[in-house]
């Protein structure tokens, strides 16, 4: 990496000599004898940029890009305005530099302060943080948020992403906490199992809207049964099923969180992503990571700081209240500019499109053989059952030769079938057509 380093042989060595040293085998001197490298490192010799650019596109073309996906299962394909990439590729955003100093960030601080702002007004809560990783660790967050001395228990339903419920059960590894799964019936939360296993050591519940099966629960149910338990209701929200659906913050939700990646970040082979997380007056001085607010400076001038930052970096580790250690700036200022770029409108437009190519998905697969596995509201997302594994497999081994990416297999036969706005009825007729072949061979 010495070449890469923007100084002269001559001013490492006056470096050197200003910190007490008169070479770099001087500098390393309190490291053993032993421990030293006597050897230049068996490592290839560089490349030039243009044999790495072919390096790169050679690597690229190992990838398959399937020209039609009819799968989510927690990553989707969304359209995405060109004006979002042309904003956040601009150099001044893409810096690793963390916003501490107010007075040299502020462009930094109002991007964030912006993606916050989108949030609440998405999820219908007061107050946002500036991100976390992704929409699992939002999720394990939020749960830790609501445990108490009393409350040690989380109630997590068995409809929630598998993905998701194993991150949760980490971090309550981590902190002696107990996770209970609900069960599920007819593809949706037990409600009276819910009922049964409130208690007063339970600290919240977590329910995921819409599902994993792409089913949309009974919310606010949920809110009653759990505030009744006096336990902290967290949802789990798609974002883009937020612009029609009733938001977290109508239902009652003390926390909203969620995957943001629908919010204008692309598939990217599975991240970087980022988790968005909001809650209600009550909650808000314990949501980790930082919040970015607005102020006014000496001179009346409208300002943003780092407020709220309820972090073990921060405040005394005894007291904090979460180790979250970055933000996801980059991927929330992606967000924000996608949702300033869609407006409430063409939010809403998406989201109906969305459900009605799922809709006309559905009904096509049904009319080549396959059968629905739950009869509830849903989004974009539904199961759908074959006669058995072996069937489901012809099925998405006959799509995939078409380049169609098919359903997510969930096992003995079911599939996890997803539409977006991206996807035409040509597509959708056309996979229908190579189902109902396979079906009929």
């Amino acid at each position: 990496m010495g070449t890469y380093v923007p100084n002269t042989r001559a001013e490492q060595q006056q470096m050197l000599e200003a910190c007490g040293f008169t070479s770099f085998e001087d500098m390393y001197s309190c490291i053993p004898e032993k421990l030293r490298l006597k050897k230049p490192l068996q490592l290839p010799e560089g490349k030039t940029e243009l044999e790495i650019v072919r390096a790169a596109e050679a690597a690229a073309r190992k990838n398959r890009v399937y020209p039609t996906v009819f799968r989510g299962a927690g990553a989707y394909r969304h359209f995405i305005p060109s004006i979002v990439k042309e904003v956040t590729g601009k150099e001044e955003f893409r810096t690793a530099y963390t916003p501490y100093q107010a007075e040299i960030s502020q462009g930094v601080l109002q991007s964030i302060f912006e993606f916050q702002t989108g949030i609440c007004e998405l999820t219908g809560m007061a107050a946002a943080n500036a991100s976390v990783y992704d929409g699992a660790t939002a999720a394990a967050e939020a749960c830790e948020m609501c445990r108490e001395k009393t409350r040690r228990r989380v109630l997590v339903s068995a409809t929630v992403d598998p993905k998701i419920l194993s991150v949760v059960r980490t971090y309550s590894f981590g902190r002696d906490g107990e996770v209970t799964v609900v069960p599920e019936k007819d593809g949706v939360t037990d409600p009276d199992a819910l009922e049964q296993l409130l208690d007063d050591e339970t600290a919240c519940f977590l329910l995921q809207q819409p599902n994993r099966y792409g089913c949309m629960e009974d919310a606010d149910q949920a809110a009653a049964v759990v505030h009744g338990a006096k336990a902290k209701l967290i949802m789990s929200c798609n974002p883009i099923a937020l612009a029609v659906m009733k938001t977290p913050g109508e239902i009652g939700a003390d926390i909203a969180v969620g995957e943001g990646q629908p919010l204008g970040l692309p598939l990217a082979y599975g991240g970087p992503y980022l988790g968005f997380m909001a809650a209600d007056e009550k909650m808000m001085r314990k949501l980790p990571g930082r919040i970015v607010g607005e102020t006014t400076d000496i001179n009346g001038t409208r300002c943003y700081v780092l407020t709220l930052q309820a972090r073990e970096q921060h405040i005394r580790r005894e007291k904090a209240g979460s180790n979250i250690c970055s933000n996801e700036a980059l991927c929330a200022l992606t967000a924000a500019v996608y949702l300033a770029a869609m407006g409430p409108e063409n939010m809403r437009r998406a989201a109906l499109t969305c459900h009605a190519n799922a809709a006309a998905l559905k009904a096509k697969l049904t009319e080549s053989g396959l059968k629905p596995v739950h009869d509830c509201p849903f989004f974009h997302e539904f199961v759908m059952q074959a006669a058995d594994e072996a069937q489901a497999e012809q099925i998405l081994a006959a799509l995939d030769r078409a380049d169609i990416l098919g359903g997510l297999p969930l096992g003995e036969g079911k599939m996890l079938w997803c539409a977006t706005e991206m996807n035409t009825q040509e597509e959708i007729d056309r996979a229908a057509s190579i189902v109902k072949e396979v079906l009929e061979a």
